[in-house]
């Protein structure tokens, strides 16, 4: 019997899942509901786009409509489910376009549906000027607004407020970036390389608030707009908001186990708590290997991993999840910032034992020219020794470090491991001993000597 697969949303844990699907079940009816009218886009490529790197928006969406339509996929855009009923197994679809709403039926669902900006309670943040940036819309929006010497206000100091900052500056904006924490990127690094990251923006011309928080937006009497804030009022021409998402989970409120900030509870093979309904990417948990507990960590790596994994375990749960150790990174001007595990403030959250160091040297011999200095923070557990988590800030490019990493505490590495952790020697890519190798011995001195073997 020809069994029915529904995905909700086709981003990119979406898409993952229906490419496996296509491949492990060619017999499914597979159906997929995406209210956009695209599917695909990268939204990373906002910011790139702003300071000129991509051409067009259009350029970041990765996957052609009609390459699943021509493999027997029925594929809805500008559909919008509004309701489910898991216990029977039915939905209700609206055409965004005619409003027309009809039922049908799944055997088997998955959530793909993603996540929404979580747009903070300030009074005046529903103004036109007050923009978001997360969808391909939401992204022409901002793009098609912003106009030459422009001064913008940017609201969050995380990944996304940083690298727009990045772009509106090189596109020749004046920016003011507003951070409530202490710290700009306060969840991924240490405030060592957060004090790094903003001297590099400050002294590329970003004004950088932090320890503010803004209390309102309204319109001036010259067509800007005046933005409220701890540290007084700020007249701009255009705010973007980029302070955190939120699971678009409310669909399924009530019907299946989730998080109390609504990510849907998953498995190892990415199962929900009704064996009929699987869960991946921003909608769902990540289950986190440093701490062995599931976290919410929105992030395009994880959405096309949960987004196979649940496509491969539809009908059959071939393979589980080996969990992640949230590994992230990015280009800031000419630096790279890389990270992967916990933070000290997390390790603590998590009642664990845990120490750093920090070791600053050139990435490679002296000798060579553009010796760039790196700064790595090493996080690690002085009961077990296991390394924890790891931060990166290098002009050159060290992103690939933090894979290294992650793939050592993936498999329970410790300080004396990654010490003497085989790598390659060219005086063109690193120093005899690789960066990673000297701040692992830097931490094995601060507890006093290798663990005897």
């Amino acid at each position: 019997m020809e069994m029915k697969v529904v995905v909700i949303g086709c981003t990119h844990a979406g898409i993952a899942a229906v490419k496996q699907i296509l491949k492990y079940y060619p017999e499914a009816d597979v159906t997929v509901y995406e209210r956009q009218a695209n599917i695909s886009y990268l939204s990373c490529a906002t910011y790139l786009h702003i300071k000129g790197t991509v051409r067009a928006l259009s350029d970041a969406q990765y996957q052609d409509p009609q390459d699943f339509i021509k493999r027997g996929v029925d594929l809805q855009l500008n559909h919008d489910v509004i309701r489910i009923d898991a216990h029977a197994h039915t939905l209700l679809v609206q055409d965004l376009k005619t409003k027309d709403k009809t039922s049908t039926t799944y055997d088997k669902l998955i959530m793909a549906t993603g996540s929404i900006t979580a747009i903070p309670a300030i009074p005046g943040v529903e103004n036109p000027k007050v923009l978001l940036c997360k969808t391909y819309s939401q992204a022409n929006n901002i793009c098609e607004y912003s106009a030459p010497n422009q001064k913008v206000a940017i609201i969050g100091g995380g990944y996304v407020g940083i690298e727009l900052a990045e772009g509106y500056i090189d596109s020749g904006h004046e920016v003011l970036l507003i951070q409530q924490p202490h710290d700009l990127l306060d969840q991924y690094v240490e405030p060592v390389i957060a004090d790094k990251i903003t001297k590099v923006l400050t002294d590329k011309g970003v004004q950088v608030l932090t320890d503010t928080r803004v209390t309102g937006f309204k319109d001036t009497d010259d067509g800007k707009l005046l933005l409220s804030s701890e540290a007084g009022d700020l007249k701009v021409d255009i705010a973007a908001i980029s302070a955190g998402i939120i699971p678009q989970t409310e669909l399924l409120q009530g019907q299946v186990a989730m998080t109390a900030n609504g990510a849907i509870i998953t498995d190892d093979y990415m199962q929900s708590s009704d064996p009929d309904i699987l869960a991946a990417g921003d909608s769902a948990v990540s289950h986190y290997n440093p701490t062995k507990t599931v976290t919410y960590a929105p992030l395009v790596s994880h959405a096309i991993r949960q987004g196979a994994l649940a496509g491969i375990n539809v009908f059959e749960r071939r393979l589980r999840t080996i969990g992640t150790q949230i590994t992230t990174g990015m280009q800031m001007f000419d630096y790279t910032v890389a990270c992967t595990g916990l933070t000290m403030s997390r390790t603590r959250q998590a009642q664990l034992n845990a120490t750093s160091v920090t070791y600053t040297a050139p990435y490679r011999p002296d000798f060579m020219p553009n010796a760039y200095p790196i700064t790595v923070v090493l996080i690690y557990d002085r009961n077990t020794r296991k390394v924890l988590g790891a931060q990166l800030m290098c002009e050159h490019d060290v992103s690939q470090a933090a894979n290294t990493v992650s793939a050592l505490m993936q498999n329970g590495g410790t300080i004396d491991q990654l010490a003497m952790l085989d790598t390659l020697f060219s005086p063109n890519f690193n120093d005899t001993f690789n960066y990673l190798n000297l701040a692992a011995q830097k931490a094995v001195e601060q507890e006093h000597g290798y663990l005897r073997t």
